[in-house]
């Protein structure tokens, strides 16, 4: 009896410690992998590294100088060599290590392993980015940090550069448009396909830049933010009428070029290579962003009037992305689908927006759409996506890489007012005055 009685008082603290830790792994990850999950799955890292590294083949044969170095002071058997690592350094979401890779190997061969490095080590995710020929750092992440969404501190943003979601790995994902001018974003309703794109708008709000949009849905998405836009087309008749401005727009653009640079009026579009970012700060113009909702409603036609006016906005818009980067001006395309059903011009404009973002679609198709042309095995990624997890998306672009990616929950009233504030930094540009949007008075407060 004094056995069982002792039994019953150790037991009951160890239950409560353990159904403490478990609550705080599923309500709290980030405080949980702070006080158990990273001193855990460091000792285990450090303590079966080489074994580890043995196992997943990662290891080579030592060179020669060392195995007679070790046969002669030791006597011992001469083991293969695992690459040197350096210090590991916790972070909030995990930890990180730099490897010296050994002679012969690559980064592949690091990521190739990863999935087995993270079941060895006990961490969510192992991720492997090359730093500089021969060294590559593996990120080790011990949580889902998608399940609760928060932006790092630092998360790298700039001119042009707008920090919009979380990558998986726990780095932040940046909308870089001068690294990708064009985007098409794909996703069903209530996949996070709005909430992508206020924190686009948002993140431009405050920068020099000229937003304008188009919103065949009577505006109800983009109105909202009618205080910083410097156009906004809310139908297909507005649409035809905008985007010809902006095509003459970019058109003046490109001749202030020629005038600046001394090149031939004559000389076409397609052939200059420089852009306005090599102007005068002066006599630059500001960039314009055209966010497009809904562009399957531009290829809508019901006549044969519309489908006139579809085929010349489709043709501006495509005139839009071929030659737009270099005159300051940047697509982004949404919509739930897109495809060659969609009509004439729909897969040349496709072609030409280079970044894609595939939120939870319908349909395999639809994946297809966004991500089969540029990277294949992300299709299958963008299929799985839970409806319990909106703002959830495949990212990718033309080289072939891709990476899951969620955006923070951002309101529409937080958002709308971001915007307003940032009212005063709408830029005066003549040929988008006709499409600026009236901004209604704001409702008085009934008592």
């Amino acid at each position: 009896m004094p056995d069982l009685m002792t039994l019953m008082e150790v037991g009951g603290p160890v239950a409560a410690l353990g159904g403490g830790a478990a609550y705080l792994r599923a309500k709290h990850p980030a405080a949980y992998w702070s006080t158990v999950g990273m001193p855990a799955s460091a000792a285990r890292l450090l303590g079966s590294y080489g074994s580890v590294m043995d196992s997943c083949g990662l290891t080579v044969p030592p060179s020669r100088l060392r195995a007679l170095a070790v046969h002669a002071t030791t006597r011992r058997e001469v083991r293969p060599v695992p690459p040197r690592r350096g210090l590991l350094r916790p972070t909030s979401t995990g930890m990180r290590i730099r490897l010296w890779l050994a002679p012969g190997q690559e980064p592949a061969d690091i990521a190739a392993s990863a999935e087995r490095l993270r079941h060895a080590w006990g961490v969510h995710g192992v991720y492997v980015e090359p730093v500089k020929p021969g060294v590559v750092e593996v990120r080790l992440v011990g949580f889902d940090v998608l399940r609760r969404v928060r932006m790092p501190r630092k998360a790298g943003g700039g001119f042009l550069r707008v920090p919009v979601a979380l990558r998986e790995d726990a780095t932040a994902f940046i909308r870089d448009y001068r690294a990708i001018p064009h985007e098409l974003v794909l996703g069903a309703t209530l996949s996070g396909k709005s909430m992508y794109l206020r924190h686009l708008i948002t993140g431009l709000a405050g920068q020099p830049v000229a937003l304008a949009g188009i919103d065949c849905k009577r505006g109800v998405e983009l109105a909202p933010f009618a205080s910083r836009l410097s156009a906004l087309a809310t139908d297909p008749g507005q649409a035809a009428e905008l985007l010809p401005a902006l095509v003459q727009e970019m058109e003046d653009r490109y001749d202030l070029i020629r005038a600046r640079q001394g090149i031939a009026p004559t000389t076409p579009d397609e052939e200059i290579t420089s852009d306005v970012g090599g102007l005068p700060e002066s006599e630059r113009p500001v960039p314009i962003v055209l966010f497009v909702d809904e562009v399957a409603e531009l290829f809508l036609v019901a006549s044969r009037k519309d489908e006139e006016r579809r085929d010349e906005m489709v043709t501006q818009l495509i005139r839009l992305a071929q030659l737009g980067r270099a005159a300051g001006i940047y697509l982004e395309v949404c919509g739930q689908r897109f495809g060659a059903e969609l009509g004439k011009g729909a897969t040349m404009l496709r072609a030409q927006l280079s970044g894609r973002v595939c939120h939870r679609v319908n349909d395999e198709a639809s994946a297809k759409m966004a991500l089969g042309d540029i990277a294949p095995e992300a299709v299958g990624a963008a299929c799985s996506i839970a409806p319990e997890r909106p703002g959830l998306a495949v990212v990718g672009d033309t080289s072939g890489g891709w990476s899951r990616i969620r955006t923070p929950y951002l309101s529409l009233a937080d958002a709308a007012a971001r915007c307003a504030e940032s009212a005063h930094l709408v830029p005066e540009l003549p040929a988008l005055k006709p499409f600026r949007p009236t901004v209604p008075a704001p409702r008085p407060l009934t008592g």
